[in-house]
């Protein structure tokens, strides 16, 4: 299989490409590096990363921004950078990739265990996953020729832990080794509108 994944450098990327490379021809893309470049909240940057690749199987991502703050503090811009990063990024890469899947080809998202599982400053993570579960669910009813889209939702990572333990307290972390195994089911299955959720 062709497989394009976006956020091929992060901690999850990483993991998801080095799992899927074993079988399957890859085109890891980036925000800064890659075998391709994209910016998620620019459509005609999203335009011309299809066109240069052309036909494909699969589309992964695995990237997405969104601010932690304070929610009587928060922003209008703090808001802005996960609605136009995480969600409309991967509503737009979704939207732009259908022409270009080969049929019965699939897409996966990412979302997080914060649609579930709110924690504080986290408020703007906990909408946008929760939005983006609420997204793949829809568009599944509505892909044509086959295709399929599903997402993947995470729990804190073990490799961010040093980072983010302080937001995370009592959560059971796991590997982002196991996060690419939810992706390969995606990516490989017959699951379509699901949420594969990975938690500790």
């Amino acid at each position: 299989m062709k497989i394009v994944i976006v956020g091929a450098s992060g901690t999850v990327g990483s993991a998801v490409s080095e799992l899927l490379a074993q079988d399957h021809q890859l085109i890891r893309v980036g925000h800064r590096q890659g075998d391709a470049l994209v910016d998620m909240t620019d459509g005609s940057s999203i335009a011309a990363l299809f066109e240069g690749i052309g036909r494909f199987d699969a589309l992964v991502v695995a990237s997405g921004n969104v601010a932690f703050a304070p929610f009587p503090e928060m922003t209008d811009d703090q808001w802005q950078t996960g609605l136009e990063s995480k969600l409309m990024g991967q509503i737009r890469l979704t939207r732009a990739a259908i022409p270009h899947l080969n049929d019965r080809g699939s897409i996966t998202l990412i979302s997080g265990i914060l649609s579930e599982e709110p924690i504080n400053w986290g408020v703007s993570a906990s909408t946008i996953n929760g939005a983006i579960e609420h997204f793949v669910r829809a568009a599944a009813c509505e892909l044509p020729r086959g295709l399929r889209i599903n997402v993947i939702s995470p729990t804190v990572l073990e490799e961010s832990m040093d980072k983010y333990a302080g937001f995370f307290p009592g959560f059971v972390p796991v590997p982002a080794a196991r996060v690419a195994r939810a992706y390969k089911k995606s990516v490989l299955g017959v699951q379509s509108g699901q949420v594969f959720r990975v938690n500790g």
